[in-house]
């Protein structure tokens, strides 16, 4: 009864969908959604009853069923949890392949929190409820979907098409080096976990469109000070805690140099249109001169734009001492920092240092599951193909480039100077962005043109 009501409830939503922007391709978002449901339901978080492996299979299954041979498409276990690689072969072998990205996994989700229990896939309202529905569970099996519709058509690509899904970018990203490092050969990497279109707020209509050509690079550096100790009656002037402390006051005082580069400056330009007209007229003050102090003082004060003006450094943990009558003989300190690309980490942390002025303080670099990764060229042929394909959609809709805070499996195939831009065509009011937050849900609208998006980009990208 419930797979009856769900496919009825389905049918009424792509059936809209299929009004506002006719795709013509049932089969594939009939079975975008099916495997949508099916993979959330699948409690794919690293720990234990972790089902990512499971999730694979499924995606394995849809892809064989779909006409990929069996021996292309293959599943390997990594600790407790696995990756994906899927093969579709081109006609011509000295092409490099077209890699399509994604990753199985979800955050954690406590059901007590949520509504509606997080692994009970719902569609309600318009939305797809569940964890993954946003991130990125539904944008993978709308890629796998478009695959399979590409050949049932017929379709034969040149170079060969690599679709890939690693099982752990939510924690460590173990597999999703590994991955990379499996497929250092591509010649252009789609991460369909990057990127995306903005709803307008108030009346729900696609707003813009943009793509990720960059994302700042994750570190983490520990801040340590250690002193003798000793009876908490007879004070010293070396007090690791107090030592420390003023030095995390610096560095929370301190501003990294603002700065551009050709596709920020690109993102302002188009992204002050929709902003505020305070933010509008700084985002453009800003693209015409990095140096502009009224602009970087009104970008800096908003959590939304400080992250894109360049580093930024925060404290996001501290321990001391170990007895409440005694002095500290340790203290240390976590520093976060997502630094803008074209910076080396040993360079933030040198400057860190500076800043700090306690030469107390002992710097550590205790990065893990990260590498320094550059910015992805523009390339000609992706920005036509993007924007052709977002055209046949959404044809009146603005498409320009953006820069990612946070960190993504493009990073290790940037590592490898490999280009991997953020492409999924899914749009979402900023308000209703919930990826790794509470009742989590995308519009299924979003499926119908999605796959012809799909279809486009796919085919333009490996011929």
């Amino acid at each position: 009864m419930r797979a009856a009501m769900t496919a009825g409830v389905a049918a009424m939503i792509l059936a809209g969908a299929a009004r506002a922007a006719p795709a013509g391709h049932p089969q594939a978002e009939a079975q975008a959604l099916d495997l949508a449901e099916k993979a959330i339901a699948m409690r794919s978080v690293r720990g234990p009853g972790i089902r990512t492996p499971q999730v694979a299979g499924l995606y394995k299954g849809a892809l064989v069923a779909g006409g990929f041979a069996d021996r292309d498409v293959t599943i390997v276990p990594v600790d407790d949890t696995a990756y994906l690689i899927a093969r579709w072969h081109g006609s011509d072998p000295k092409l490099k392949p077209l890699v399509i990205s994604g990753h199985m996994d979800v955050v954690e989700a406590k059901p007590a929190d949520w509504r509606r229990d997080p692994f009970t896939p719902v569609v309600e309202n318009g939305y797809l409820f569940g964890r993954g529905a946003t991130d990125m569970k539904l944008d993978g099996t709308l890629a796998i979907a478009s695959l399979i519709e590409l050949r049932r058509e017929g379709y034969k690509p040149r170079r060969d098409i690599v679709i890939e899904f690693s099982g752990d970018e939510e924690t460590t990203m173990k597999t999703s080096a590994i991955v990379a490092e499996n497929l250092a050969n591509a010649g252009l990497v789609l991460n369909i976990d990057g990127g995306g279109g903005t709803l307008d707020e108030r009346t729900g209509k696609p707003e813009y469109f943009t793509w990720q050509g960059a994302e700042k690079t994750y570190a983490d550096f520990e801040l340590s000070v250690t002193n003798p100790g000793g009876h908490s009656s007879a004070p010293r002037k070396d007090n690791a805690i107090v030592q420390l402390a003023g030095a995390l006051v610096r560095i929370g005082a301190y501003r990294f140099t603002p700065e551009l580069s050709d596709l920020t400056r690109a993102y302002f330009v188009e992204a002050a249109k929709y902003e505020s007209p305070g933010t509008g007229a700084a985002m453009r003050a800003f693209a015409a001169n990095p140096a502009d102090a009224r602009a970087i003082t009104v970008l800096a004060a908003d959590p939304a734009t400080v992250g894109k003006i360049g580093t930024t450094c925060v404290a996001t943990m501290i321990d001391g001492g170990h007895a409440l009558n005694a002095l500290p003989q340790r203290a240390t300190a976590n520093i976060n920092c997502r630094i803008f690309p074209g910076h080396k980490p040993a360079d933030i942390m040198a400057e860190l240092r500076r800043v700090a002025a306690e030469p107390a303080v002992h710097f550590r670099d205790v990065t893990e599951g990260a590498v320094p990764n550059d910015a992805s060229p523009m390339r000609p042929d992706f920005v036509a193909a993007v924007k052709k394909a977002m055209a046949a959609v959404h044809p009146d809709v603005p498409v320009f480039p953006s820069m990612a805070s946070g960190a993504s499996d493009s990073m290790w195939f940037r590592h490898h100077h490999v280009p991997s831009y953020g492409a999924s065509p899914v749009f979402i009011k900023n308000s209703e962005d919930f990826s790794h937050g509470l009742n989590e849900r995308t519009p299924v609208s979003n499926i119908a043109p999605a796959i012809t998006y799909y279809l486009s980009l796919f085919t333009d990208l490996s011929r």
